[in-house]
């Protein structure tokens, strides 16, 4: 009967059973989370208000700020709720609401650190015409342009993910949902799945390069 019934959540098994060490995982992830979200605010907050650091450099590391603290918050609030609450559930929707999100603030870092890289190369070998080909209008193309292909990206690989039915086993030897653990749990044979997303992902990854 369990392989004729489509799963509607996974189980997360990243983590003891032992209650007294899912408290202690808690408290631990609770306290990285917490410095996590207030050193990126912080930097937020002060590229924000003050108007000597509205530079390409600083509003790029506003970006990557922003990325950390998404990427954070998609995945530490459930697994410390899992193990505040004893439990290890997470819904199928949940679960693609997390698979999308982690794609997107994780896979957007690597163009943005590389624009940050080339920003950093035109200041020091090219100071002269710094000003002209780092104006603000072409700051906010290059951070739309990462935004824009990054979430075409995570749709993709998220819809080429939950096309696979999941039957019967539901259970990821992780703590969140991570693309390959979802491939294994497949109803059929999915090594092919598997393949062409981490040919795509190394694909995406050179062509940042390039």
């Amino acid at each position: 009967m369990s392989n004729q019934i489509t799963n509607t959540e996974f189980l997360l098994l990243g983590f003891s059973d032992i209650r007294e060490l899912q408290i202690l995982h808690f408290m631990m992830f609770l306290g990285i989370y917490l410095g996590a979200l207030t050193g990126n605010l912080l930097i937020i907050k002060a590229i924000v208000l003050d108007h000597h650091l509205h530079t390409p450099m600083y509003f790029f590391l506003m970006n990557l700020s922003i990325l950390d603290l998404g990427c954070i918050s998609i995945v530490d609030p459930k697994s410390m709720a899992n193990s505040l609450m004893s439990t290890m559930v997470i819904s199928y929707y949940g679960c693609i609401i997390q698979v999308f999100f982690f794609l997107l603030f994780t896979t957007a870092e690597l163009p943005l650190l590389i624009i940050m890289a080339n920003d950093w190369y035109i200041a020091i070998c090219q100071p002269l015409r710094y000003k002209s080909m780092m104006k603000r209008r072409a700051c906010v193309q290059l951070a739309a342009s990462i935004w824009i292909s990054d979430v075409l990206n995570s749709a993709l690989h998220t819809g080429n993910i939950f096309a696979i039915i999941f039957c019967g086993d539901n259970e990821m030897e992780q703590f969140f949902c991570e693309t390959l653990q979802l491939l294994k749990l497949a109803s059929y044979d999915s090594h092919l799945r598997e393949i062409r997303t981490i040919a795509f992902s190394v694909y995406f990854a050179l062509n940042c390069f390039f």
